[in-house]
């Protein structure tokens, strides 16, 4: 027994989860639920994009307020904010193209420079953009305003390459993967962990909007016509089960503490 690791008090703290195979299956699962989901709201359930706006945009309100509150990581809460922080970025990029008729050159343009500032502001004050030591209040209120940029950008960026440049939801779908792949192997040849953490990140959202739109898409549309409620239902239960395995752990654990 005195032989366990000893754990400090920043690693109970931390609001943010480990980043293993299972973080970025879920990621990449709820960014594509941002996209169906909004779709399917907004289409299917006849709730149209302002009242789909509002109530999403009510729930993330409700969601951050209980991950601000909450002392360490749970993972319930952090993944039910992630997923609302998916549809609400889908939304806002989809406001702008459709609603406003900003063109997706431009949204891209100024999603990144957004997050670049996101980025500068953070590490002038904090020193790190390091998501293993969220720890503070004002660490965390920069997190989830870098992740809120990054799905809208990765929306923007995502429209941008399949429509505008004409590249269609299955070969998004290769392009991104294969950014992703690349930025893998970088981090696995010594690329710097923050850096390729962070490009993986944006990069995982324009590749499961790609992804979604191809499952959901009819087929003549070069989909595979599988329908918004379906794959919407279906990454949802799987993101469901991963994540109250991963709740489980940590209660198992935290017994596990007071019990020694």
């Amino acid at each position: 027994m005195n032989n366990l690791p000893t754990v400090r008090a920043s690693d109970w703290l931390n609001k943010v989860p480990e980043v293993t195979l299972s973080f970025w299956i879920i990621k990449i699962m709820s960014t594509t639920v941002g996209e169906t989901g909004a779709d399917f709201l907004a289409v299917n359930a006849g709730f149209g994009q302002g009242l789909t706006r509002t109530v999403m945009g009510g729930l993330l309100a409700v969601a951050l307020f209980m991950q601000l509150r909450t002392r360490r990581y749970t993972p319930w809460i952090y993944w039910l904010t992630v997923v609302l922080v998916s549809v609400v970025g889908t939304q806002i990029t989809d406001l702008l193209t459709d609603g406003l008729g900003v063109s997706l050159y431009v949204s891209t343009s100024v999603f990144a420079v957004a997050l670049a500032a996101i980025f500068f502001v953070w590490y002038q004050v904090e020193r790190t953009l390091s998501i293993h030591d969220i720890v503070t209040r004002s660490r965390e209120l920069f997190y989830w305003s870098a992740i809120l940029c990054t799905f809208a950008l990765g929306t923007a960026a995502g429209d941008l390459a399949t429509e505008a440049l004409g590249l269609g939801f299955t070969w998004g779908a290769v392009a991104f993967g294969a950014l992703i792949g690349i930025t893998y192997a970088a981090w696995r040849m010594g690329g710097n962990a923050v850096l390729t953490f962070w490009i993986g990140y944006i990069l995982t959202r324009p590749f499961g909007a790609a992804l979604g739109d191809l499952l959901t898409q009819a087929k003549t549309y070069g989909g595979l016509g599988m329908g918004a409620m379906w794959t919407s239902a279906l990454f949802l239960s799987v993101i469901v089960m991963l994540v109250a395995v991963a709740q489980f752990g940590m209660n198992a654990g935290r017994s596990a503490q007071a019990a020694e």
